[in-house]
């Protein structure tokens, strides 16, 4: 059974429900398909040392990199203040972006809860064009 991107946003908001937000309140959740079909989850951890805050979408990441797993096939993100439900997509910051690209290349898909129960499309190319990676720094992963 494949994983449909609805599956994959259902559990991202419902990730939303394990976030520690106490500063900003707005609760991130993340669902992270690796190419091998697990998931692997992830939830927005605030700090008051803000720079120590961990979005949802790389405590995701982190998950499945300490489980070993190096190859994704998708992600998908919701995010919204307090209990509310996502009522706009919620598109991931710019270090998130970057993380992204460590492992994945700019067609990663990257599935955002629109608030009207559907999806938002995007590719990660789209939101982190001309990205930093291994290459600039004359090294193989």
């Amino acid at each position: 059974m494949s994983i449909q991107p609805a599956d994959l946003l259902q559990a991202a908001i419902e990730m939303r429900d394990r976030a520690y937000a106490p500063y900003s309140n707005f609760r991130v959740g993340a669902a992270l398909l690796a190419k091998d079909g697990r998931v692997f989850l992830g939830a927005n951890i605030e700090n008051s040392s803000f720079g120590a805050t961990l979005c949802a979408e790389r405590s995701a990441f982190a998950a499945a990199v300490s489980s070993g797993v190096r190859s994704f096939q998708a992600i998908a993100i919701a995010g919204a203040p307090g209990d509310k439900k996502p009522d706009a997509p919620c598109p991931p910051c710019g270090i998130c972006r970057q993380f992204m690209a460590e492992f994945c290349g700019p067609d990663f898909p990257i599935y955002l809860a629109d608030g009207n129960g559907g999806v938002k499309i995007c590719r990660l190319g789209e939101l982190l064009a001309d990205a930093f990676g291994s290459s600039q720094m004359h090294a193989d992963k």
